[in-house]
C-alpha cells in the first residue's frame, strides 16, 4: 500500500527558522544512529538549510555511508524513517527515505544517503553553499520554487525536475 504521504502536494512556505533546530536534532539522530557507516557525517542540505530561503516545509538531510549495500534500512525504519526503494526512487547514486509526521499524511524530513567520494555529495554542498552565499540567486530560486509549485505542485517528480536546469547553471557558476 502506497502511503499517504507520497501523494502530499509539493507546497512552498515562507522561511520557518525552527527548521534548523528540527535538522540539528534529526542530525544528532542520525550522527547516532548511522555511526558505524558514517563517513562524512550528515549535512542539512536543501532548501530548509538556507537562512530566509521559502522552502517547502520538509528537512533535507544527507549522510555520507561507506557502502550503499550496507545501508541499515530496518536501524533506520525502526527510528520513524521509511524508505523509498531505488525503483521508485530512480536515483541510483542513494538510498531515500522519508520521514513521515505522526499522523503519517505529511512528510517532516528526508534523509538521502550516498556512498562517500559520490560526486552528487559535493555537488549538494556546493549548491546549499551557493544560495547561502548569494541571496540574489536564492530569490531566483526562490520565485522558481513557487512558480513551480503553483504550476507543478500535484506532481513532485514534475516539480524536481523543473529546478535541474536552475540547479546546474548555479553549479556551473564561478561562486559554486
Amino acid at each position: 500500500m502506497t502511503p499517504p504521504w507520497a501523494f502530499e502536494r509539493a507546497e512552498v512556505c515562507s522561511h520557518d527558522p525552527a527548521w534548523a533546530q528540527r535538522a540539528r536534532t534529526e542530525a544528532a539522530s542520525l550522527t547516532e544512529v548511522l555511526a558505524p557507516w558514517l563517513v562524512d557525517g550528515v549535512e542539512h542540505i536543501g532548501s530548509t538549510s538556507v537562512p530566509g530561503l521559502a522552502a517547502k516545509p520538509i528537512v533535507d538531510l544527507m549522510a555520507s555511508v561507506d557502502s550503499l549495500d550496507t545501508t541499515p534500512i530496518a536501524l533506520l525504519a525502526a527510528h520513524g524513517w521509511a524508505y523509498v526503494p531505488p525503483e521508485l526512487d530512480n536515483h541510483p547514486y542513494r538510498r531515500f527515505f522519508v520521514k513521515p509526521d505522526p499522523t503519517g499524511q505529511r512528510r517532516e524530513a528526508h534523509l538521502h544517503v550516498i556512498q562517500a567520494g559520490h560526486p552528487r555529495w559535493a555537488a549538494q554542498l556546493r549548491f546549499r553553499d551557493a544560495l547561502r552565499n548569494d541571496r540574489h540567486l536564492a530569490q531566483q530560486y526562490e520565485d522558481l520554487k513557487r512558480r513551480l509549485a503553483e504550476e507543478l505542485g500535484h506532481d513532485r517528480e514534475a516539480y524536481t525536475a523543473g529546478k535541474a536546469d536552475f540547479v546546474a547553471r548555479a553549479l556551473r557558476a564561478p561562486h559554486a
